[in-house]
């Protein structure tokens, strides 16, 4: 499959909207002993566990931050590894498991936010572009899609490429694109919005704006498509 593709723009950020929902907030100061958090005003309850957390020491915060939101998938004793590991590197950059590298972007931004910088600061790249099919194809566009047809357009460089070669060049199946992109949303028919780490993905790894896109499926999906 081929596309004409081009790059609208690519944005930088430190946290992704809408992650933390207010019961997330709730439940975590209860978490830190926070007293009637379910009384807190919604508009109130962000910085109040800002202060909260910062009642204990940084790892220990990273602690309950990621036995919160990451117990069923981590034992104890590698959220105690974590917890310690984040306060000198971006673990949601090098944390072998990469489909938690999303999550793991999440819980370092909230420390990095409360405790004003004594956690690295991990960024995700937000992309707005366009895909139109040149050959007629009229199915879903999945995060497999997208990151093989993106391979012309990317610099030599970029860590994807390097480390994903043949998934990206062959009709190999690219499981892993869907833990490298951490969002896909559609805006219309051929306009989509991504969102992923900026150690994936970032403005500068674009060699040129506008190129033509190669897919190539693994054989049952292409036996499908003709």
């Amino acid at each position: 499959m081929k596309f004409n593709i081009t790059i609208k723009s690519a944005t930088t950020v430190e946290e992704i909207p809408d992650y933390w929902q207010n019961q997330d907030y709730i439940n975590l100061l209860e978490r830190f002993n926070f007293p009637d958090a379910d009384t807190v005003k919604p508009e109130n309850l962000r910085e109040m566990l800002h202060m909260a957390i910062t009642d204990f020491e940084p790892n220990e915060a990273a602690g309950i931050v990621l036995t919160y939101k990451l117990s069923e998938r981590l034992k104890k004793g590698q959220i105690d590894q974590i917890s310690n590991d984040m306060l000198i590197e971006k673990v949601s950059e090098e944390y072998p498991e990469i489909d938690l590298h999303y999550y793991l972007f999440n819980i370092n931004q909230l420390l990095f936010k409360a405790y004003n910088g004594k956690f690295p600061n991990a960024k995700a790249t937000v992309l707005d572009f366009s895909m139109v099919s040149k050959n007629g194809y009229d199915r879903e566009i999945t995060k497999e899609i997208v990151l093989k047809s993106f391979n012309n357009g990317l610099s030599d460089g970029n860590i994807i490429k390097r480390l994903f070669e043949e998934q990206m060049t062959t009709n190999k199946e690219f499981e892993e694109a869907e833990a490298v992109l951490w969002e896909l949303n559609t805006k219309g028919a051929s306009d989509f919005t991504l969102t992923t780490s900026e150690y994936w993905l970032n403005k500068e790894d674009f060699a040129t704006s506008e190129f033509e896109g190669t897919c190539l499926l693994p054989e049952e999906d292409e036996k499908e498509n003709n």
